[in-house]
C-alpha cells in the first residue's frame, strides 16, 4: 500500500527526517506518536505529497508520486489521498455539503453526482440534517465529521490524519476515534494518524514512536 525508504528532509540547516523507513499494508490503521518537533507532521506532509523529501523513496499503491508531472501529481493526490487536520479548515462561506463536494468539483465531477456522494457520506456520519448548515452553525465534532466526509469524497485509498481529535472535547474525540474504525470496516481505507492522544494511538493496529527524526526501534 505505502512504502517509505530512508526518507530524509531538511529545512535549511535543520534536519527533520533522518532516514525514515515505513511500510503500511492496505486497510491498516497506524498511529504515530512522539514529542513535538520529532518530525511526525513533516513525515505526514511528505507521504501526502504536500512536501518533497530530500532523499529516499516513496511509493503509494505501487506509484512513485514524485515521478509524476505537477498536473498528474495533483490528480493523484486528490484521488488517492484524503487529509484530516486538527483544525478542520472548512470554508466558512460554504455549507457542509458544499465543503464536502469540493474535492470532487476540483476533478470536474458533475454537480449532481458530487452532491449525491456528499449526501451519502454525511448521512453515514450522522449529519443528514446538517447539509445546509455553515461551519459556524455546527459544533466542533460536527465540523470535524464534515472534514472527514470531505477527505472521503473521492474514495481515496489512504487517509492521513494530523492530530484529528486535538481540537475536540473528550466525548467528540472518542466518537471520532470510533469513526475511523467504522470507516475502515465500511470503505477499506488505510489510515496513518499522527496524534498525542494515547487512547487513539493504542486503539490502532500498530503504534510507532518517532524520536529525533526516526522511528524508535521496538
Amino acid at each position: 500500500m505505502i512504502k517509505a525508504i530512508q526518507i530524509e528532509k531538511s529545512y535549511r540547516s535543520l534536519k527533520v527526517l533522518k532516514g525514515v523507513d515505513l511500510e503500511v499494508t492496505k486497510g491498516e490503521i497506524v498511529s504515530v506518536v512522539g514529542a513535538s518537533g520529532a518530525g511526525k507532521t513533516t513525515l505526514l506532509h511528505v507521504m501526502g505529497t504536500l512536501d518533497r523529501m530530500d532523499k529516499g523513496q516513496l511509493t503509494i499503491n505501487g506509484t512513485d508520486p514524485f515521478e509524476l508531472s505537477q498536473k498528474a501529481l495533483a490528480h493523484f493526490r486528490n484521488n488517492e489521498i484524503g487529509f484530516i487536520f486538527q483544525f478542520h479548515q472548512l470554508l466558512p462561506e460554504f455549507t457542509a455539503i458544499e465543503n464536502v463536494c469540493m474535492p470532487a468539483l476540483i476533478q470536474n465531477t458533475p454537480m449532481k453526482k458530487a452532491q449525491d456522494r456528499a449526501k451519502e457520506l454525511l448521512a453515514f456520519l450522522g449529519l443528514q440534517d446538517r447539509w445546509e448548515h455553515k461551519p459556524k452553525e455546527l459544533s466542533g465534532g460536527e465540523q470535524q465529521r464534515v472534514a472527514v466526509a470531505r477527505a472521503l469524497m473521492n474514495r481515496p485509498s489512504l487517509i492521513l490524519a494530523d492530530e484529528p481529535s486535538g481540537n475536540l472535547d473528550t466525548e467528540s474525540a472518542a466518537a471520532l476515534h470510533e469513526l475511523f474504525f467504522d470507516l475502515r470496516k465500511e470503505f477499506g481505507q488505510t489510515f496513518i494518524i499522527v496524534t498525542h492522544n494515547m487512547e487513539l494511538a493504542q486503539m490502532a493496529d500498530r503504534q510507532l514512536i518517532m524520536e529525533n527524526g526516526v522511528f524508535k526501534k521496538p
